[in-house]
């Protein structure tokens, strides 16, 4: 099921404000996203009846396995883009964020996969998926330090 650039970002957002060990409410969500609660109100319910969340009025708001899985797939779309376009293309690493973060949206997920098949070969790297932590650097950096030590070693 595809959804909508908004909705991925709300699945990411929760998942990211879960993995900060914050119980996520709609306040939060609004504040994260600079929206109004009612648009916050209005997608979380969308986003319950398609199956992604768990919420109940005035309540937190969880994620499902689903939801979790689809969020997580959105990161990791983000990174290997980001990683494409800085350990690839040399692209500025503010820019190549800003970038990834609009371009996820706008590959399929076979194009995803192959372009994660591609840096893998190209930098002779292993499979890049995690249970990625916006709190832990190490998760921030894992896949960048991999390749920059091959590239090392390759010189």
């Amino acid at each position: 099921m595809k959804l909508t650039n908004s909705q991925e970002e709300y699945l990411k957002t929760i998942y990211l404000l879960e993995k900060s060990n914050q119980k996520v409410r709609v306040t939060d969500m609004a504040i994260r996203l600079k929206i109004t609660k009612p648009s916050v109100n209005k997608a979380i319910n969308i986003l319950k009846d398609m199956g992604f969340i768990d919420y109940q009025a005035y309540g937190s708001i969880k994620l499902t396995e689903e939801g979790e899985n689809y969020a997580i797939e959105i990161i990791k779309k983000q990174d290997i883009l980001t990683m494409f376009l800085v350990e690839i293309l040399d692209i500025d690493k503010q820019q190549a964020e800003e970038e990834a973060v609009a371009m996820k949206h706008a590959i399929s997920e076979k194009t995803a996969r192959k372009l994660n098949q591609y840096i893998t070969q190209i930098m002779n790297l292993e499979d890049i998926t995690c249970a990625y932590d916006e709190n832990n650097e190490k998760c921030r950096n894992c896949i960048k330090i991999k390749a920059k030590n091959k590239m090392k070693m390759e010189e």
